[in-house]
């Protein structure tokens, strides 16, 4: 069983970046733009192992492992979530400033510059526990909320955009990642702040 969920994964994370590899898109872009876009696809897979993560799904990884590669994938989506806008700035920085200023003519601008934002704050409040001196499950509530708008806005981003993502792949990964946050959310019941 445990085989059958690792390789499950394995596929569910390499199909969307493989078939993007051979999309005919590609053959008209630069390579910074390729760049930005094909870390903007990691992000995606690495919003789908935060939430497995989080709920200690994985087989064979301990409750400290689990914690401790969701910090690590938290920080590596964060530098991708960099990488994508960055690339994006070198290739058109007028439709970077437009995003940013909400006043870009496509939606999928908006849902982007959300889920930026609200993935930098989650990752600002996972780093900074300690300090915000929260009680455990209010500062549990807090980065989760973040982290849900980071992976709705990141769907919806992703949904809108017709790119180099193979179309069923795509809406496959967009699926996981909900379905397994939503499942996350429910068995650590996050909204649930009262001591027990």
């Amino acid at each position: 069983m445990r085989f059958v969920i690792w390789a499950g994964l394995i596929t569910a994370l390499l199909v969307p970046v493989v078939t993007a590899a051979f999309s005919p898109y590609l053959a008209w872009r630069e390579p910074i733009y390729v760049i930005a876009g094909f870390a903007g696809i990691l992000g995606m897979c690495l919003l789908l192992l935060q939430p497995l993560l989080a709920g200690r799904w994985l087989p064979g990884l301990s409750p400290v492992t689990s914690r401790h590669w969701h910090r690590w994938c938290g920080l590596a989506l964060v530098a991708m979530i960099l990488v994508h806008v960055g690339g994006l700035w070198i290739t058109s920085p007028p439709d970077v400033v437009d995003a940013l200023l909400f006043v870009s003519a496509t939606p999928f601008s908006a849902w982007g510059v959300i889920a930026m934002w609200a993935g930098f704050a989650a990752a600002l409040m996972g780093m900074s526990r300690q300090r915000l001196s929260l009680r455990f499950r209010v500062w549990r509530l807090g980065h989760a909320a973040l982290a849900f708008v980071t992976i709705l806005g990141s769907v919806v981003h992703a949904l809108l955009i017709e790119g180099t993502m193979e179309i069923i792949s795509k809406f496959a990964l967009c699926a996981l990642v909900v379905l397994a946050s939503a499942a996350t959310l429910a068995k650590l019941r996050v909204w649930d702040v009262k001591r027990r």
